[in-house]
């Protein structure tokens, strides 16, 4: 299984990941969604560079222009509702996607000292023979990527798969290993983290992305 982490590299995509992850920045929602959208339109570019392509003639109004096309069919999947934002940025970009949306969340015990990951809803085309793009800004625990995946599945196999997260932890990297096909699926990060808390949240990480999208969830 490939792993890449892009923000290794330096480009403009760590200057959106600084700000999303700033909590001066954080009482800010369209902007962080924004930058959320962003990080997503340049993570879809680079995975673009992988794809596979094939030759195509387009008339111009002086003559033929030969240009290479994406060949995969993709599916564009996200988990509902932190995803969302993320999901606009790649779907800028790859806009002849299908799309598909599943809602998995954490489930608390009253004390808040456990949880288990739900998964309520599942909207999605065929993914046989497709190449699928699971998106979901934060890989913490792999939990909701590996149900959400299941899930998936029911609609099919997928030639490939490429994973893409904003921040991922070491653990959830090891998880997803663990879980996903290793012949066939790619992790894509713009960043790594090494630890989780004792709520399995990514540290230092940026908090919970769902509510910095759209609120506090009751």
């Amino acid at each position: 299984m490939q792993v890449y982490n892009l923000g290794e590299n330096n480009s403009i995509l760590n200057q959106f990941v600084a700000e999303i992850r700033d909590v001066q920045v954080h009482g800010d929602r369209l902007r962080f969604r924004k930058n959320i959208e962003r990080i997503g339109e340049i993570m879809a570019y680079e995975i673009s560079k992988t794809l596979n392509y094939s030759p195509k003639e387009v008339q111009t109004p002086l003559g033929i222009a030969p240009i290479p096309i994406i060949s995969d069919s993709v599916v564009l999947a996200t988990i509902m509702r932190a995803g969302l934002p993320f999901h606009q940025g790649f779907l800028n970009f790859f806009d002849h996607a299908e799309n598909a949306f599943v809602s998995a969340s954490r489930r608390y015990n009253s004390d808040h000292s456990h949880f288990e990951i739900v998964v309520e809803y599942l909207s999605s085309p065929s993914i046989e023979g497709k190449t699928l793009l699971i998106v979901d800004p934060m890989l913490a625990t792999c939990g909701s990527l590996d149900l959400a995946y299941k899930a998936l599945l029911k609609r099919g196999e997928p030639a490939a798969v490429h994973v893409a997260c904003i921040i991922a932890s070491q653990h959830g990297i090891e998880a997803a290993k663990e879980n996903l096909p290793k012949e066939k699926t790619t992790i894509w990060a713009a960043a790594i983290d090494p630890d989780l808390n004792d709520k399995a949240y990514i540290v230092p990480g940026l908090g919970d992305a769902g509510d910095l999208s759209y609120g506090e969830k009751i």
